[in-house]
């Protein structure tokens, strides 16, 4: 019986350090990729609507962004660069780069 009882002992804690080993790994890969992921880059194209530089934000009327599902609308974009309003004029056409940062899409560049 006493046999049994070790073995049995033996088995569940070698079965638990394997599972808190994959589970380590794992998480690990799901935060590599994660952080890939709101590291990506969004293009898109569309017509300034409003600047609010004391705000640090863009209103901008965009087409479809395919890499983010998202369908044509117009939505507010943070601009963290203040460099970049000097390209962001009420009514004209731009391309914006932008990425998904900590529930913002800040923009990072203006064509």
């Amino acid at each position: 019986m006493k046999g049994i009882t070790k073995l049995m002992l033996l088995l569940a804690f070698t079965t638990s350090g394997v599972a808190i080993a994959q589970s380590a790994h794992t998480g690990g890969a799901h935060d590599g990729n994660h952080a890939h992921a709101m590291a990506a880059t969004h293009t898109v194209g569309g017509v300034v609507k409003k600047v609010n530089v004391s705000k640090g934000t863009v209103t901008f009327t965009h087409e479809p962004i395919p890499s983010l599902g998202w369908p044509a609308m117009t939505m507010d974009f943070s601009v963290k660069d203040k460099s970049l309003f000097d390209k962001l004029v009420v009514g004209k056409k731009v391309t914006l780069e932008f990425q998904q940062q900590g529930g913002e899409n800040v923009v990072t560049g203006v064509k």
